[in-house]
């Protein structure tokens, strides 16, 4: 699981500097940037779960 929290990540930091390249290239292509931006937050939602799985429930 940590590998795959680890990979999901290097993946959602590469999408990052894909969007900041394609946003700053003179004639972005606004679908492209909009289908990285979607992919981007799926990983984010995929790392969240993976990362509250991990995380040990702690009861007060």
């Amino acid at each position: 699981m940590r590998k795959k929290l680890a990979s999901l990540r290097v993946e959602h930091r590469d999408l990052d500097a894909a969007i900041a390249a394609l946003t700053e290239s003179g004639g972005p292509d606004q679908l492209q940037v909009a289908r990285l931006k979607k992919r981007k937050l799926a990983l984010k939602d995929q790392i969240a779960i993976i990362e509250d799985y991990l995380t040990p429930d702690i009861i007060a």
